[in-house]
């Protein structure tokens, strides 16, 4: 076992308590340590809960001490987005105007991991109000990527992303509308996954877009995003996967994908990604799917983000958005004056994408896309209009989604799998086999 606690992942963990070389209070009194040695640099966390967590830690820690675990999250530390309701700390959604918003009760996916046995550490910072892609708050902190000064860790679910990244907790929740776990995945090099939005309860959670939004989580291992999800889902443990899950599995190229401008490494690591498969036995075949444009429909969801998000915090702060910043009030303010006429064909053009979604998986598996056309960038850069071009595919359909790593020694870069819509178990098994899969 490591003696550095925090490098360990959830399965190295519930081994470790297993056999008694550890236990979940030295666990969470680790990952406190590192979260005050590194949080100040790195913007991450907004609120850390203390006596919650070592509670929690101690808890878990006699249900091992009597050989009664509650299964593979028992005793794993956790932090959640700042838009996620628990009881007895503020849900700010990145926003000063809900700095003293406290819940009366707690979310619903914050309660299934909750009574998975995991450790909840705090709160983590996020783009305001979850409406961008870069979380560089105005309020709570300019978030920072760990695997470079100065560059964004993307958003809105930035904070966990690079939190499980830097080894500040093993597993976050995050919320998507248009890639937010996912982007800040890839930024990252850590694992994301959006579920089946019909499979997920989402009360408790501050929306922006309630059509597009779904919740998920980060990890930097397949194997412990599989399980984290897995309870979300309400199933008892990730499903088993075989050892030859690759062979015969038929994987979907949408051609579109290349029409969206992308990185050299990006293109390099979605090619490589497709001969893997090749040589582990899958099928790859081009699907045509002349209804989806990338760049249209990206902007199809940023309206429906926009007008939906301020039908939310106009009815919460009223018209005048009282404390939230002036960007984010333009914004809001442009969906608050889109015509009813934009508004139906945006809205028709996403639903009739997503009643077409079945129809997409009927001759594969499984779609792989890549998750973002570029790396990450420097705070100090423009964000790329392109940034959703793919990741907001998976919120039109309601399709769940798995972003991964790729291999690399520079900034890292990500493709993701889209599976039909409530197949999420055929996601989670392909998650587990990730943590293999360029060996």
């Amino acid at each position: 076992m490591h003696t550095d606690l925090t490098l360990l992942s959830a399965a190295d963990l519930h081994q470790a308590y297993a056999l008694g070389q550890t236990d979940p209070v030295a666990v969470t009194q680790a990952h406190f340590a590192r979260i005050a040695q590194r949080n100040p640099r790195l913007h991450a966390f907004v609120h850390v809960c203390t006596e919650l967590a070592l509670q929690q830690a101690q808890a878990s820690a006699q249900r091992w001490a009597k050989g009664l675990p509650l299964g593979p999250l028992d005793g794993v530390p956790l932090a959640l987005k700042d838009n996620i309701d628990v009881v007895g700390m503020p849900c700010t959604a990145g926003t000063a105007a809900y700095a003293q918003r406290w819940p009366q009760q707690d979310a619903p996916v914050y309660v299934k991991l909750r009574d998975a046995g995991m450790v909840l550490l705090g709160k983590l910072n996020m783009h305001e109000a979850a409406l961008g892609a870069t979380t560089d708050n105005p309020v709570y902190g300019r978030c920072i990527n760990p695997q470079r000064e100065g560059y964004t860790p993307g958003g809105s679910s930035g904070g966990s992303a690079a939190a499980v990244a830097d080894h500040l907790c093993p597993l976050a929740m995050g919320t998507d509308t248009m890639g937010s776990v996912r982007i800040p995945a890839a930024y990252c090099g850590v694992f994301g996954l959006i579920p089946t939005r019909q499979r997920l309860d989402m009360q408790g959670i501050v929306p922006l877009s309630p059509t597009l939004d779904v919740a998920g989580p980060l990890a930097r291992t397949g194997r412990d995003l599989a399980e984290a999800a897995a309870r979300l889902l309400g199933l008892s443990r990730a499903p088993e996967t075989s050892t030859n899950i690759w062979q015969g599995l038929r994987v979907g190229i949408l051609p579109q994908a290349s029409e969206v401008e992308m990185d050299a490494a990006v293109h390099q690591a979605w090619q490589n990604t497709q001969a893997r498969l090749q040589a582990r036995g899958a099928q790859l075949r081009t699907l045509q799917w002349p209804d989806w444009v990338p760049a249209a429909s990206r902007l199809h969801a940023l309206l429906m983000s926009e007008w939906e998000g301020a039908e939310y915090w106009m009815e919460a702060l009223g018209p005048d958005l009282t404390g939230l910043s002036p960007g984010l009030q333009k914004m809001l303010n442009y969906g608050a004056r889109l015509s009813p006429e934009k508004r139906a064909t945006s809205r028709s053009a996403i639903l009739g994408m997503r009643a077409q979604a079945g129809d997409l998986w009927a001759d594969v598996d499984i779609l792989l896309l890549p998750t973002t056309p570029h790396t990450s960038f420097a705070h100090t850069e423009a964000a790329p209009a392109s940034q959703a071009d793919w990741a907001c595919l998976a919120n039109i359909l309601g399709a769940p989604a798995l972003s991964f790593p790729y291999p690399t020694d520079g900034l890292p870069v990500s493709c993701q799998w889209l599976a039909a819509p409530g197949q999420d178990e055929k996601l989670l098994s392909l998650a587990c086999a990730m943590d293999s899969f360029w060996a």
